[in-house]
């Protein structure tokens, strides 16, 4: 990375007045931190996207509790294909803590800061939607989890009197316009969610998500933990993502305390994650299909994913990968039998992944459920900024390990699929691309896995050093941003799962199906409630 590239943001908002000071105990270089002014925020932002940056995230944060001065900071994050990721910061004023929505240039940016309000008491001001997001409405008005002075280790008493307040969804007066509760309780073991649809007939005009029923504290509870224990609790994060959250956070550690991973041990990350990808999308692949009543392909991915399951128990440990990853390294060494098994089995996987591809794609009564459902335009996916293979099914192929680059994937050849139809179709069709292209990345990595340790020694850094990751989960990508206190223990933490900016798209997506279409079109997304709910 040049040092054109690390000051090249910092010049552009120069030549528009926008001073900008470097952080210097913000890592990585490559990725660096400026802290502006509060009245230049949303100035900042729309210079950005004049330039054509994607948005990555807006959160805040308190100074750490070894500064004398608690004041408290809002951030953003963007990236760009050729020059990486920017964070940007601002103080924001103890008595009255307020800041410029940069919604108007980043319709994604509108949920985070409603979730900065939630948590943080702070004013968006022109904000287009202020209602309440992750605070439901049996918590108490004044309650803020992020605050230093919320006591974070006991049960918050409901507040009774804001238990009657219903939430302010969009509403229609019309006689032939009718709403549909479905939720947040689903007649399955996916988790909560509640969905409000306004319909006429079978037609959705409207779809809102209400989420956050299972809210987890993470960011509270990552506060005062050392980054082991810290380790543990982001690969919980999402069940079937432990993989793409562990590394986020490890790396984001690993940046903060300088500590370089062996390429050995790069490489069996890399695995870990291509595995994990490739064991959600068929298993996907097989829900979708379910949902259209095709069993066959159903019942066919959930073998291949329990084959894939098996091995990961016999080789890492844990059918889910969890607990693969350490700070620094990785638990477990693949041994050369171990290397055959997984060899084989991705070979034979590929192989006959692209034969139910096949007879999907033959079989005329699941091809006429998805074609043409489910779309989201090549415009509205840059809007939004989507994420991952959905992302990558309307023409916007954000992709990580290209645009980062980062080990191991700065050394393999990667096939990044891009399709512009949108649709269901389409997001199946990037699936099956993507199993493909990540079995050949494993067989690469495998074949050619670096000699030496898997192990780095792990020192944490300095109080108040900051470190930042972005990784290509299966989903897409997750941003992790960590800061350390004293005695190296994490004094706070913000992540960025793919759900969090994917939600936005399935409520655009649904406005072209009919409601029994609704259950094919979000799990064409399948996004993370729990990912979302941190």
């Amino acid at each position: 990375m040049t040092a054109l590239s690390n000051t090249w943001f910092a010049e552009r908002l120069g030549d528009h007045g926008i001073h900008s000071q470097y952080l210097e105990d913000h890592h990585p270089a490559h990725m660096p931190c400026l802290e502006i002014r509060r009245l230049d925020w949303a100035d900042a932002a729309e210079e950005a996207k004049r330039l054509e940056m994607r948005f990555v995230a807006v959160w805040a944060a308190l100074a750490g509790r070894h500064d004398d001065a608690k004041t408290l900071y809002s951030y953003m994050a963007f990236a760009h294909p050729e020059h990486r990721h920017v964070l940007l910061r601002t103080p924001l004023q103890e008595d009255n803590p307020e800041v410029l929505t940069i919604s108007e240039h980043y319709i994604a940016a509108y949920r985070m800061e409603r979730h900065m309000q939630d948590m943080f008491g702070i004013s968006i001001k022109d904000m287009p939607d202020t209602r309440p997001w992750i605070k439901h409405e049996h918590w108490k008005a004044d309650a803020h989890p992020l605050l230093d002075d919320f006591d974070g280790h006991s049960p918050m008493q409901p507040d009774a009197g804001r238990a009657q307040v219903d939430y302010d969804y969009v509403s229609c007066e019309s006689e032939s316009v009718y709403e549909i509760p479905v939720g947040p309780v689903h007649a399955g073991i996916i988790e909560p969610g509640h969905f409000r649809f306004l319909a006429v007939g079978e037609k959705i005009l409207n779809m809102e998500e209400r989420l956050g029923y299972v809210h987890k504290g993470i960011e509270k509870s990552m506060q005062g933990r050392t980054a082991s224990d810290g380790l543990m609790l982001a690969g919980h994060i999402s069940g079937d993502t432990s993989v793409g959250h562990s590394w986020a956070f490890a790396q984001a550690c690993e940046y903060a305390a300088d500590v370089m991973t062996s390429k050995r041990c790069d490489y069996i990350r890399g695995i870990l994650c291509e595995r994990e990808r490739i064991a959600n999308h068929i298993g996907d692949i097989g829900a979708i299909c379910n949902d259209a009543a095709f069993a066959f392909m159903h019942v066919q991915c959930s073998r291949l994913r329990e084959d894939m399951a098996r091995l990961h128990h016999d080789v890492f440990g844990h059918r889910l990968l969890m607990n693969t990853l350490t700070l620094g390294g990785v638990a477990h060494d693949v041994s050369e039998e171990a290397c055959q098994k997984l060899i084989q089995q991705t070979r034979d996987i590929a192989v006959e992944v692209e034969h139910l591809r096949a007879i999907y794609a033959d079989t005329a009564s699941i091809q006429q459920r998805v074609i043409g459902a489910g779309i989201v335009g090549v415009d509205d996916a840059k809007d939004i900024g989507l994420l991952g293979y959905v992302g990558r099914a309307s023409g916007h192929e954000a992709d990580e390990r290209i645009e980062e680059a980062y080990a191991p994937y700065d050394e393999l050849d990667i096939a990044i699929p891009k399709g512009e139809q949108g649709g269901v179709s389409t997001r199946v069709w990037v699936r099956f691309e993507e199993i493909a292209s990540s079995s050949r990345m494993i067989i690469q990595m495998l074949e050619n896995l670096p000699k030496g340790s898997i192990q780095t020694d792990w020192v944490a850094p300095e109080a108040g050093v900051s470190g930042f990751a972005a990784i290509e989960s299966w989903r897409g990508e997750i941003a992790a941003w960590v800061r350390f206190g004293t005695d190296g223990l994490i004094d706070r933490y913000f992540v960025r799962d793919p759900s969090v900016i994917n939600w936005l798209g399935l409520e655009l997506a649904v406005r072209t199906v009919p409601v029994p279409d609704f259950p094919l079109v979000n799990k064409s997304f399948n996004c993370s409630y729990s990912g979302h709910d941190v």
